[in-house]
Parts: C-alpha cells; sequence; structure tokens
C-alpha cells in the first residue's frame, strides 16, 4: 500500500507543479497588482517604493525642463513621499504636467523592458543606476534627500546582485507595478483644498480647474495598466 502511495505521488505531484507555475505564470499581472495593493498598506514596505515613485516624479519634472531649454536646480525628497524639483527656464506647462505623467511612463517602462528578456531587464536596471546616481551628484543638496536615494539605489543594487536573472525580470515587474500602483494614488492627495502642488499651478497657467488635472493623470494611470494588460 505504501509503495503504491508512492507510486501515485510520483505520477500527479509533477503534475500538480507543474499547474501551479502555468496558474502563477498566466496570473502573474494581477498577482502583481493584488501584491502591490497590500504592499502599500503595509508602512515599512511600502515606503521606499513611494520614495522610487517620488523620485521618477522629480526627476521627469526635471527632465522636461531640461528638454525644453531649462535647467534643474535642486531635486529634494521628503519622508512622507513628497518631494519637489526646482528648476529654471523651460516650458512651465509640459515641466508641471510631466510630474505625475512620468512617474506614469517609467512604471510602464520598468515593466515593459523587464517583460523582454532577462538581460533588457539587466541593462535597464543600470540605466536606472546611472539616472539615479546623476541626480546624487549634481541635483542633490541635503541629507535627507541623499538617504533617501541611497536606499532607492540600494534597490536595484540589490536587484542586480540576484543570481538568478529571472528573479530580476519579476522584481522589476513588481517595481513598475509598485511605481503605477503609487502613481495611480498620488494625484488623488491633490484633492486636499489648498490648491497647491502641480495641480494649481496647471490650473493657473490654463484655467482649467485643477480637478480636471487630477482626472486626467488618475485615467491615463488606469489606461496605462489597462494597456499593459492588454499586451501581455
Amino acid at each position: 500500500m505504501k509503495t503504491s502511495n508512492k507510486f501515485l505521488a510520483l505520477i500527479y505531484l509533477p503534475n500538480i507543479q507543474k499547474n501551479t507555475v502555468s496558474f502563477l505564470k498566466k496570473h502573474q499581472f494581477w498577482l502583481f497588482i493584488l501584491t502591490a495593493i497590500i504592499f502599500i498598506q503595509i508602512p515599512l514596505i511600502s515606503v521606499p517604493f513611494k520614495w522610487l515613485e517620488s523620485y521618477f516624479h522629480e526627476i521627469s519634472h526635471g527632465l522636461a525642463a531640461l528638454i525644453t531649454g531649462g535647467t534643474i536646480v535642486q531635486i529634494q525628497l521628503f519622508s512622507n513621499g513628497a518631494g519637489l524639483c526646482t528648476t529654471r527656464g523651460g516650458l512651465t506647462l509640459l515641466i508641471s504636467f510631466m510630474g505625475y505623467a512620468g512617474a506614469i511612463f517609467w512604471g510602464y517602462l520598468i515593466y515593459i523592458i523587464a517583460s523582454l528578456n532577462k538581460k533588457a531587464a539587466r541593462i535597464f536596471s543600470f540605466v536606472i543606476i546611472v539616472l539615479i546616481s546623476i541626480s546624487l551628484l549634481f541635483w542633490v543638496r541635503d541629507l535627507l534627500t541623499l538617504f533617501i536615494l541611497v536606499v532607492v539605489l540600494g534597490i536595484f543594487f540589490l536587484q542586480i546582485k540576484l543570481p538568478n536573472l529571472g528573479h530580476l525580470q519579476k522584481l522589476l515587474k513588481f517595481t513598475g507595478i509598485m511605481v503605477l500602483i503609487n502613481s495611480l494614488l498620488s494625484p488623488l492627495y491633490l484633492l486636499d483644498g489648498q490648491s497647491v502642488g502641480d495641480g494649481a499651478r496647471l490650473s493657473e497657467i490654463t484655467f482649467i480647474p485643477e480637478l480636471v488635472w487630477i482626472i486626467i493623470w488618475s485615467a491615463l494611470a488606469l489606461w496605462v495598466l489597462f494597456s499593459l494588460r492588454k499586451r501581455i
């Protein structure tokens, strides 16, 4: 009887494992979404990812300034996930819009490139490390921002040190999803009635109400998430 049970286990166990792997692979995107939503509720785990989204938000302001002929004066990040990018010159409309929109784009780009292959995931991780390092060298002036960016830098260093590049791909995909989920939620903090931030600035420039800009950013994040699912 024991021999028979062992024989049945040898037959069914590989099939169970294969079905489990197949299920996880098939529903990986939604599992990432669910895990990201859970992680956002856990302060110690969610904070570094909020800092990461904040960095992409602020560097997007800065890159928009550089592209339109301006300069980056300073990038500041705060412990609560807020940030500030001080720029000089450039197209104010695009600079103000690209904070939230840029963070959404970065989340999308991270996920897409990580989905290509292991080599692309590794190369793109190095690209982000170089970008953060440049930010540290040229645009950081305070110790808190320095500390936060070192932590963010550590996230990518730990990922590329993984011996299995397949795990790097998965972690990079999850990082992209976390950035996107945070990008979806971040504009909602502007609904505080204080008329301060990118939405208020855009409202002053265009005379379009701040609420409209908040809806645009949130809708853009949802559309990108839907596009990712459809693409995959």
